[in-house]
């Protein structure tokens, strides 16, 4: 999670007024920042409205839920804790309770090693993209299943690595539908 937040940051990547949504957020760590990056340059100045903020889903599974919320309440002031949103989400489960492509962009961190979660996890990235989603994804590619999960998501998307963290042999994937390849 670490790799894809500075990546986030020191890309400069324009979060304002966007729907993210975080899958497998675990501590929170991810969506957290993403909440902080998305506050917004008028939001700093003026100290005004925060409409202009990302609004962020994070979602993990029924188990992580009140430790990750606690996490959300704990790290973000009080004026943006409104627009982070902790959710259940198991993947490929109950995907009816989110609506399907309305995020400008999906994340997830080291969310890609349970081999018997690929299969859902693609059903979900699926769901929740529409033609303009950016899908961000880091992670080690440690195991030839890693590999695998790859190659199953670009038969469904169009994939690039974007960035690679020698030091922590941390990947970094952007993936889109169709042949699309978008600048943030």
């Amino acid at each position: 999670a670490v790799v894809l937040c500075a990546y986030l940051e020191m890309e400069g990547i324009d979060l304002r007024d966007r729907s993210v949504i975080e899958l497998g957020a675990g501590t929170g760590l991810l969506g957290i920042v993403v909440t902080l990056l998305g506050k917004g340059f008028f939001v700093v100045l003026f100290k005004a409205n925060h409409n202009c903020s990302a609004r962020v889903t994070i979602t993990d599974r029924a188990a992580a839920l009140e430790f990750l919320e606690s996490n959300v309440q704990a790290n973000l002031p009080p004026e943006l804790r409104p627009r982070a949103v902790v959710r259940e989400l198991t993947w490929g489960k109950d995907l009816d309770n989110f609506p399907p492509g309305a995020f400008d962009f999906v994340l997830g961190a080291d969310i890609v090693y349970l081999e018997e979660t690929f299969v859902e996890l693609l059903q979900t990235l699926e769901h929740l993209c529409s033609e303009r989603t950016v899908i961000l994804l880091s992670c080690r590619i440690r195991y030839e299943r890693d590999l695998k999960f790859l190659k199953m998501l670009r038969e469904r998307f169009s994939v690039s690595e974007v960035h690679y963290e020698s030091s922590k042999d941390v990947h970094i994937y952007k993936a889109q539908r169709g042949s699309r390849k978008d600048d943030f």
